[in-house]
């Protein structure tokens, strides 16, 4: 099984904290789009051993598109593509788009799953963001949402400056009341050349607070999961049987092409992405080549990132997969640089069956907001 990512890289106002590509200019949408189709056609055989499972529109703001642009660019899959009968189809979407008529339309295409953008339900949040949306949109798209699309994600961001506990607990309860059955929720970060970055420079726009986010993020955890969500990613909250299958799939290793400016693209052990460029990326298209670039990843990356992701995520790291995939060399170097994360009671280990290699190594609820510098701390340098 695989899955196929479209990047559609256009919005209509760049958010403060973003470092996604796109641009805020529509004028070579419609030849961009072509390009994407021509791209589907051109990469066909990449996956030819492959059944695909789930196809996300992501950005961007792929909810720029018309229903008609977003129709044809799913038929050009399952004509070039073998597909299962009923693939996840997820639209990531800003709140600004989805009036009643358009979801009510949504619901009636190929699109079976809605990734909504809220971020907030307070102005003040996303105008410090520049978010394109207003806490009233947030709502009133959430409430015509949840009448025709039972699977919904909506993204929250945690970690905000100057937002207190209590104003973050209501932005939990808030998106609560909506009945949603999954949420993804992401701490304030200051990615490099954004905008965010240049104003907490100048002293514009305040530092980040480490120690608010992990306030934030345990009563996130807290809420969620007395509210029968899973915490199966660390950013992901999803209730059974509505886990995102498609982002499941890049935590398990599963094959995935990506398709559009600065999609990447993943192959047992290659890894290759498009340049993140609309003017070269349509030029290279319209001549009938690739516009990316590949990388063969040795069994160091391979390890890394399989003890990245693994960590993550509510399946962890199994040392049988490492001892098949790597060797009891490097499974010896996992168990020795954990042993210290473990007697912190950072991480743990289950099945343990210490002869058979059997145990699988997880973060607990202490580490898991430190997952990611504890798992390159047991990275193969």
């Amino acid at each position: 099984m695989a899955g196929i990512y479209i990047h559609v890289p256009f919005c209509k106002q760049a958010c403060f904290y973003c470092d996604f590509h796109f641009s805020t200019s529509l004028k070579k949408k419609d030849t961009l789009i072509k390009c994407l189709i021509e791209e589907i056609e051109l990469r066909c055989h990449e996956l030819e051993n492959n059944v695909i499972e789930t196809i996300y529109f992501g950005g961007g703001t792929p909810s720029l598109l018309t229903n008609k642009e977003l129709r044809i660019l799913i038929e050009s899959i399952k004509k070039h593509y073998s597909v299962i009968e009923n693939p996840e189809i997820t639209l990531e979407a800003n709140p600004d788009d989805l009036s009643e008529n358009r979801i009510i339309e949504l619901s009636e295409s190929p699109i079976n799953r809605l990734s909504i953008g809220i971020q907030s339900f307070f102005d003040d949040d996303l105008k410090s963001m520049n978010r394109a949306h207003n806490a009233r949109e947030s709502q009133v798209c959430l409430e015509y949402a949840s009448k025709y699309f039972d699977n919904i994600t909506i993204d929250l961001i945690y970690g905000i400056p100057d937002m207190s506990l209590e104003k973050w607990n209501k932005n939990l309860d808030k998106a609560l009341s909506f009945g949603v059955n999954h949420i993804s929720s992401y701490a304030l970060t200051v990615e490099p050349k954004t905008a965010l970055d240049t104003f907490v420079k100048k002293g514009i726009y305040p530092p980040i607070d480490e120690e608010l986010a992990l306030q934030h993020f345990n009563a996130l955890v807290a809420k969620i999961e007395t509210n029968g969500f899973v915490h199966y990613e660390i950013s992901n909250f999803g209730k059974p049987g509505y886990f995102s299958k498609h982002n499941t799939s890049y935590w398990q290793g599963k094959s995935y092409l990506g398709i559009g400016p600065s999609a990447h693209s993943f192959y047992g052990n290659t890894r290759s992405w498009n340049v993140s460029n609309n003017t070269k990326y349509i030029q290279s298209i319209q001549k009938g080549k690739l516009p990316s670039t590949t990388e063969l990843l040795s069994k160091q990356d391979q390890f890394n990132e399989y003890v990245m992701t693994g960590l993550r995520t509510i399946w962890g790291v199994s040392f049988k997969k490492i001892e098949t995939d790597f060797g009891l060399d490097v499974l010896q170097h996992l168990k020795v640089s954990s042993l210290k994360f473990i007697n912190q009671d950072l991480l743990e280990l289950t099945n343990f069956l210490e002869e058979e290699h059997t145990s699988t190594l997880k973060v607990t609820k202490k580490g898991k907001f430190l997952v990611d510098g504890i798992a390159s701390e047991l990275f193969l340098i």
